[in-house]
Order: C-alpha cells, then sequence, then structure tokens
C-alpha cells in the first residue's frame, strides 16, 4: 500500500485536520469504492499515533511510532477486518483478496470474536501515552453480532481511543452506529485529477477505464491490470448484437468467469442504454455510442427495468451459483427476449 496521500485526498485530508485539538472518539469515512479510502484511513491511522507530526498533520515517516506502523507492528493500533482480507495485497490502496490456503474458505464478514478480541486492548495503557486508534474495514462487514458488540465500545470509549471505521454504504450501518460516529464523506476526484494520476501510472486508454469504472482512479487502474478485457470485449459484443446462438457459445466460454464481474458488465450497459434513452447521456461505455443508440431505439424502458432489477436479484446468488453458465444462459436470453419488445 502506498505511504502517502493520492493527489485527490489532500483537500479532503485539510478539511479533516480542522478537527485537531477536538477529535471525535469514532470517525466513519464514507465514498464510493476505488478511490482509496482505506488507504486515507491506515495514513490517519499512522498520524494519530505519530509522536512529530508534520506541521499538516501528516505522520512524519520517522519516529518509532511510525517505524513500528510501517512495520504493521504498533502496539497502540488494531485493525479488523474479514479473514478474506488478512495478508492481502494492497498495491491500489483498497485491500484486494488473497486465495487462502486453509481447506476452510476465509470469512467474508467481520465477526464477533474479533471485536470482543478488543477488549484487553482497550483496558491497557497505551505503550507511548499517546492514543490507540482501531480501523475498522469495511465496516459494512460487520455481521449483525459483530456490530452490536461493538456499539457498547462506541458507546463508552476508552480514554484517547479512536475509532476509525470505513465504508462504501452508510446506509448498510446500524443506525444507532453512525450515530455515535463523525461522518466524513471522500468523494471521486476531478475527472482531470483521475486522468493525470492514471497517466503518471503509464495506463492506455485511461478515460475507458475511467469511464467505465465511474471515475474511480483506483478501480480504473485496477481495472487495467487485469487479465478480463478479451472476455469483457465478448460479453459486450453479444449485448450489442442480442442473438440466441451468440448467448449459448459465449455462456459456454464465459462459464469459468467471475460472475459478480459478469454482472457488473450487464449492470453497467443496462445502466447506460436506459440513461441515453431518458436523458442521451452515456457513462460507462462512451465507446460503444453507436450500439447504445441503436439499441435504446429498440428496447422499452419496462424491459429495461425488469432486465436491472433481474440483474440486482442476480447478484444474490453471484458468488456461489448452482451452475456459473445456466446463470449466464439465463441472463442473456432473458435480455434476448426482451430487446425485441419494440419501442
Amino acid at each position: 500500500m502506498s505511504r502517502s496521500l493520492y493527489p485527490w485526498q489532500h483537500q479532503a485530508w485539510a478539511q479533516l485536520q480542522q478537527m485537531q485539538g477536538r477529535w471525535p472518539h469514532a470517525i466513519l469515512l464514507h465514498g464510493p469504492e476505488g478511490i482509496g479510502k482505506t488507504q486515507f484511513a491506515e495514513w490517519l491511522a499512522q498520524s494519530l499515533l505519530c509522536e512529530s507530526p508534520e506541521p499538516d498533520g501528516q505522520a512524519c515517516g520517522t519516529c518509532i511510532s511510525c517505524g513500528w506502523f510501517g512495520q504493521y507492528s504498533h502496539p497502540d493500533f488494531r485493525r479488523l477486518r474479514p479473514e478474506i482480507l488478512e495478508d492481502a495485497v494492497e498495491s491500489d490502496g483498497e485491500d484486494t483478496a488473497k486465495t487462502s490456503k486453509a481447506t476452510k474458505a476465509p470469512s467474508k464478514e467481520i465477526v464477533i470474536n474479533q471485536v470482543r478480541s478488543l477488549s484487553d486492548f482497550m483496558t491497557l495503557s497505551t505503550h507511548r501515552q499517546g492514543r490507540r486508534v482501531i480501523v475498522i474495514y469495511p465496516a459494512d462487514a460487520m455481521n449483525v453480532a459483530a456490530a452490536n458488540a461493538l456499539l457498547k465500545s462506541l458507546e463508552e470509549p476508552g480514554p484517547n481511543t479512536v475509532f476509525i471505521l470505513v465504508t462504501c454504504n452508510v446506509d448498510s450501518l446500524l443506525p444507532t452506529m453512525v450515530s455515535r460516529c463523525r461522518q466524513f464523506a471522500l468523494t471521486l476526484p476531478s475527472s482531470e485529477q483521475a486522468m493525470s494520476w492514471l497517466l503518471q501510472q503509464e495506463i492506455k486508454h485511461p478515460d475507458q477505464f475511467l469511464a467505465e469504472q465511474g471515475g474511480a482512479p483506483l478501480a480504473a487502474y485496477a481495472a487495467s491490470q487485469s487479465e478480463s478485457h478479451e472476455q469483457q470485449h465478448e460479453f459486450l459484443l453479444q449485448l450489442q448484437r442480442p442473438d440466441l446462438d451468440g448467448a449459448l457459445k459465449i455462456a459456454d466460454k464465459l462459464q469459468k468467469t467471475s460472475i459478480p464481474l459478469l454482472l457488473s458488465w450487464m449492470q453497467r450497459w443496462l445502466y447506460d442504454v436506459f440513461s441515453y434513452k431518458l436523458t442521451g447521456k452515456i457513462r460507462y461505455y462512451p465507446r460503444y455510442y453507436k450500439e447504445i443508440d441503436v439499441l435504446a431505439l429498440s428496447i422499452t424502458i419496462p424491459a429495461l427495468l425488469t432486465l436491472l432489477y433481474s440483474n440486482m436479484q442476480r447478484r444474490a446468488v453471484a458468488e456461489h451459483p448452482l451452475s456459473a453458465k445456466l446463470l449466464i444462459e439465463e441472463m442473456l436470453l432473458d435480455y434476448i427476449a426482451l430487446c425485441k419488445k419494440r419501442s
């Protein structure tokens, strides 16, 4: 993970530093995926533990505390995250899951035992007579038992204790938890900032990836490093020219592709057709303007709404479909059938 702020985060950092001297016991960082919220949270945690912070509040990077933090061994710092994210590679500033070697699949939730493990940590004196900091991400990964267990700590925090929660969806958290935190929004960078950063990473066609990821630069970078470009092209080609034989062939060919990824491609495509039909604007796939223009003329708004709803329902079983091939076939056949309903 990068040991500094991303260019688009400096303004947010300056705003956050206005809380100096009156830090809340719990702060909730929220915003879209792919903008570096986790990296921001950890940088904030390090700065709160730093013994010689810079004038702008950032960590010095050279004191004993920063040394411990950089080695993931600071005695006054804890992070709670799902087991699947433990030891994950954080090359883009957001955690990415790493395949576990264990026979049991790693949990995707933050469980109650993880929250209970904080009890001793919060009652002992700090090692450096400063703060203790706990980062929880993604906060919406806490199951109900874990969330309820955390509430007590948020209600009665120990002295000099700061919780930093990170989420992409505030609405998915318990209202009682949200009410006990100071909310702080992290927003998408401007397109100029995002493009400038992607160009510095020497990404080819950065505008294409940035559009597909809704303006999130880290998500765009991750997509540019993915090996699924050809698969995406074939899938979108089928959506441009829907036909039965093509649907069956592509379902067979892509059955080993991540179902959540396929559903995200479909979701963005449907959103673009819907948006273009209503407003004439395309958000995710502007390079397919001509194809979307033709399709928007041949599909009704009720049909689009039906497809969007069906796609949302399929997300519920996306991680563990009974048959990936059948799910893809069903999705594409529904799409073909509804595309034939003329406006």
